[in-house]
């Protein structure tokens, strides 16, 4: 969004970030197998297409590498104040006035909202209390040593499926708790060759181009079974029942790893190494809810008591709580919480009446497919142009606009008070 904003001319904006450093997600989740689930030739800017990446699915160092390059290639860096988390935003009539955690009252025309969603970690409500390390897979504790450790894994979720195996073979004995299976596809990933690499880089953006746009429209497939008909989604249903059923050769266990549900009602995960790993020796997959936490161990609904040294959750993010919870007054008085009181929504997923020149990246009802970068892409141009007319560079103060921020609303040409 801050590059669209500078290419349009706009550069009296600055991004408020909660944290010390770009990176967002990226930036946060360093647990073991983290990596985009999405192919990485789709999972960039458009307009900045990178023909290096060293895997299909690229690894979460080289995502975070890309961001930051970014940030410094287009000049954003400048315009990012770190370690300003916005707790407040009031719209006054004209403008929003703008509050950080550390005191700090800017005001601005317009603020776009880009505080993404998978930044606040959903623990499960469980009685008792566990002694040992326990830690989300968000929030990684890489000072705890698994080696020969009893852990208990809760959830089965996108982050689970990555760090699962990574963990089962140093573990003593991995207990893995599953509330609702999910369906999983094949992952195709590979090492992308010198070669490849080498052809990405030909003279102009044909090569990369055509190679991202053939994976979007692999995975647009699925778009015509949510939004068609869901018997469409058969084809993808049987590629995850073929890819169980080759992975995963006891009855029993293939049977509580099926889920009972339309596959696309729940996201689609993808992974070659996480069926696997549930075949171990040393590892469990518990289908019945938790009930109790005692220091070392879960107890399980039928009384069964699964010893642990350590608790790891992988339970996913507060999603939509990311907006709600937040302090944002709109015109009159109107809080988002009452005016989303009746259901989260906004128009396009963007702006929601009663709130002038508030603006979400990841607004309700976005996130529903694998092409989230892609819409963003196409997001922030029609942005732009909504915002007012941008300032001339040499000029005063000019008109105050917002920015992106990686974590927080950003504001733009703003003036503290």
């Amino acid at each position: 969004m801050a590059i669209k904003l500078k290419e349009s001319g706009y550069h009296d904006f600055v991004i408020l970030e909660k944290a010390e450093d770009l990176g967002g997600t990226w930036r946060d989740n360093t647990y073991p197998g983290c990596a985009c689930d999405v192919p990485s030739h789709m999972y960039s800017y458009s307009f900045e297409l990178n023909p290096a990446w060293s895997r299909m699915f690229s690894p979460q160092e080289e995502i975070w590498e890309y961001i930051r390059a970014c940030g410094w290639k287009y000049g954003i860096d400048p315009h990012i104040r770190y370690g300003k988390h916005v707790v407040s935003l009031e719209y006054l009539g004209r403008e929003w006035e703008i509050t950080t955690a550390d005191g700090e009252v800017m005001r601005a025309n317009a603020v776009i909202s880009a505080i993404g969603a998978l930044h606040i970690p959903k623990f499960p409500e469980i009685a008792g209390r566990f002694a040992g390390p326990s830690f989300h897979s968000a929030e990684w504790d890489h000072s705890v040593d698994l080696k020969n450790k009893r852990v208990a894994v809760i959830g089965t979720g996108a982050s689970a499926v990555q760090f699962v195996p990574r963990i089962a073979p140093e573990a003593a004995h991995l207990t893995l708790f599953q509330r609702t299976p999910a369906w999983i596809h094949p992952k195709p990933d590979f090492a992308v060759s010198p070669a490849m690499r080498q052809a990405l880089r030909l003279p102009g953006a044909g090569p990369p181009r055509a190679l991202r746009n053939g994976i979007y429209w692999a995975l647009e497939t699925r778009a015509l079974g949510f939004a068609v008909d869901p018997r469409l989604m058969k084809m993808h249903e049987r590629l995850a029942l073929r890819h169980l059923e080759r992975q995963v050769p006891d009855r029993e266990l293939r049977r509580k790893l099926t889920p009972d549900y339309t596959i696309g009602c729940k996201r689609i995960l993808v992974s070659s190494d996480f069926y696997p790993a549930l075949s171990r020796e040393n590892v469990t997959l518990v289908t019945e809810g938790i009930t109790e936490l005692r220091d070392h161990a879960v107890v399980d609904a039928t009384g069964g008591e699964h010893p642990a040294d350590v608790v790891i959750y992988g339970t996913g993010f507060r999603v939509t709580d990311a907006l709600q919870e937040q302090r944002i007054v709109g015109r009159e008085g109107l809080k988002i919480q009452d005016a989303w009181q009746d259901g989260i929504e906004a128009y396009y997923g963007i702006t929601t009446a009663g709130f002038p020149n508030l603006f979400f990246l990841l607004g309700p009802n976005t996130g529903l497919g694998p092409h989230l970068g892609g819409v963003h892409d196409r997001v922030a141009g029609p942005l732009c142009h909504g915002l007012p007319a941008p300032a001339v560079e040499d000029g005063g103060e000019g008109d105050r606009t917002s920015g992106p921020s990686g974590s927080e609303p950003s504001t733009s040409g703003c003036r503290s008070g």
